[in-house]
């Protein structure tokens, strides 16, 4: 199915590219392409039982779709007012609307509650802002120790660097999606850690 078929079918507008507010901290509005998403929900590590955290969420396309394909439920983070208008609309029609939950803050200021246990990036900001995040899932960790999983799709080489020297975090696994767009990049992957 094309980008368009499959937000038709789950009743969101999510296509195309915004950049309007992005700064050096906050990254461009670029949804995670449907077929990666697919390749992640099939890979077991999200079920109804999860709850899943989208930073940066934008228009919604990671909760919606996961949270219809895997039952999961979903809380989506979103800092831009006017994107966040477009994840409301959104947010009115979805096939899977129950099961998300919209949040208009800065990733770095949301109180992780203690039911989260799956986190999705896709660069939505810098490493100074990550730290910060993971600072606020750590402290959630502590307070209410559980297996959570970090999903990082196509990480950039900051965002690596900086992971791989996290003393909480262990690399788990990476799902390839390199076959599914022509070329060879080595950044069409989703980088799996945990916090065991």
């Amino acid at each position: 199915m094309t980008e368009t078929e499959w937000d038709k079918l789950l009743k969101i507008k999510t296509t195309g590219r915004d950049d309007s507010h992005s700064d050096q901290y906050r990254f461009p509005y670029e949804p995670t392409p449907y077929c990666v998403l697919e390749r992640l929900a099939s890979a077991g590590y999200i079920s109804k039982r999860n709850t899943l955290l989208d930073y940066g969420c934008g228009k919604g396309r990671v909760s919606f779709f996961l949270s219809w394909q895997t039952r999961c439920r979903s809380i989506g983070i979103e800092y831009d007012e006017r994107i966040f208008g477009g994840l409301s609309e959104n947010m009115k029609k979805a096939v899977s609307g129950s099961r998300v939950q919209v949040l208009h803050t800065g990733a770095e200021e949301y109180q992780v509650p203690a039911e989260a246990d799956r986190c999705y990036f896709f660069n939505p900001f810098s490493v100074e802002i990550l730290k910060k995040v993971l600072g606020k899932i750590r402290s959630s960790w502590y307070d209410s120790p559980r297996e959570i999983l970090l999903f990082f799709y196509y990480p950039s080489d900051e965002y690596l660097a900086w992971l791989m020297t996290v003393d909480e975090l262990m690399f788990a696994d990476e799902i390839d999606c390199g076959d599914l767009f022509g070329g060879n990049d080595p950044r069409e992957r989703i980088l799996i850690f945990e916090m065991p």
